[in-house]
């Protein structure tokens, strides 16, 4: 919102990036930063309700707007697909004016992002410190317990 090119500090838009290219990272960006957000929310609901038996421990996902793997087309997104529009929506809460829409997908990539570091946060906190890995509470408990 803030810059009138795409920002691209690593420089992986050239003259020889396709948009089909950026629509797959961005994609993929969509898709690790939801994931990152639900991850994010179980490491924190996960390390204060043991033994919660959810989905058996097994994540899965559908591929909705991926094409068929076919010949030089592998790895590629539909024509027709928007990156993140996985066209759910039954409480009717994606808004209809293009403006609005826009200002919330980049809310969805902030948050995304911010749930992507976090997540890897939380995890690289477990294995810090003496004696071996901890629970994340278990660790902040014990150092506001020496303050």
């Amino acid at each position: 919102p803030f810059y009138k090119e795409p920002w691209d500090p690593a420089g992986l838009v050239t003259e020889y990036t396709s948009v089909g290219d950026v629509k797959r990272w961005r994609e993929a960006e969509v898709t690790h930063g939801r994931v990152a957000m639900l991850a994010a929310l179980g490491f924190i609901v996960g390390e204060n309700i043991e033994d919660f038996p959810l989905w058996g421990g097994v994540v899965q996902g559908v591929a909705i707007g991926w094409a068929y793997p076919t010949g030089a087309g592998f790895n590629q997104l539909k024509e027709e697909y928007n990156p993140g529009d996985l066209g759910f929506d039954p409480l009717g809460l994606r808004p209809t004016d293009p403006m609005e829409l826009k200002e919330l997908q980049t809310k969805e990539l902030n948050n995304g992002r911010l749930a992507m570091v976090a997540i890897s946060g939380f995890v690289a906190q477990e294995f810090v410190g003496p004696g071996g890995p901890k629970e994340i509470f278990e660790h902040l408990f014990s150092v506001l317990g020496k303050d």
